[in-house]
């Protein structure tokens, strides 16, 4: 029997299997129950993994992913063993802070949501790429907009 508590989620609860490679297909969500409140999820990834996409070598970052939800949300251990599925796979950080983004627009279609990348040092620089995303013709397109101006 199906109860509120696992809605129908595969990994939650599960023997934990990790992928080798880009897996954006084992992102699952679960009902908001609050959708009449505007509130912000926040989740913190501070060992991201990627490769470089020239060189092979690994880049290390921490990905900050928040959003405010509308129906569904993601559930946390489907979203880390996405966020795991990069470790072999080559993109340049910008790209993987849009990637990651769009995966979850797709995913839960948020109010809002932003993606940070906070990229350690290679060849003595760091890059910290951000994305968001405010629902065209809402006060998030507004929120979007005013919060991209502002970062910093």
């Amino acid at each position: 029997m199906e109860t509120r508590e696992n809605e129908g989620l595969k990994s939650l609860g599960r023997k934990t299997e990790y992928r080798s490679d880009y897996a954006p297909e084992v992102l699952e969500t679960f009902e908001n129950r609050h959708r009449e409140n505007d509130y912000w999820v926040r989740f913190n990834c501070p060992e991201f993994t990627s490769l470089c996409p020239i060189t092979g070598q690994p880049d290390f970052a921490e990905i900050r992913i928040s959003y405010i939800p509308d129906e569904r949300m993601v559930e946390s251990k489907s979203l880390k063993l996405y966020l795991f599925s990069f470790r072999n796979h080559g993109d340049f950080h910008e790209d993987c802070v849009n990637r990651i983004m769009k995966d979850l627009i797709r995913l839960m279609d948020p109010k809002y949501i932003e993606v940070t990348g906070l990229f350690t040092p290679r060849g003595g620089i760091s890059i910290y790429p951000y994305a968001n995303y405010g629902r065209p013709g809402t006060k998030y397109e507004h929120l979007a907009e005013k919060r991209m101006s502002e970062y910093r």
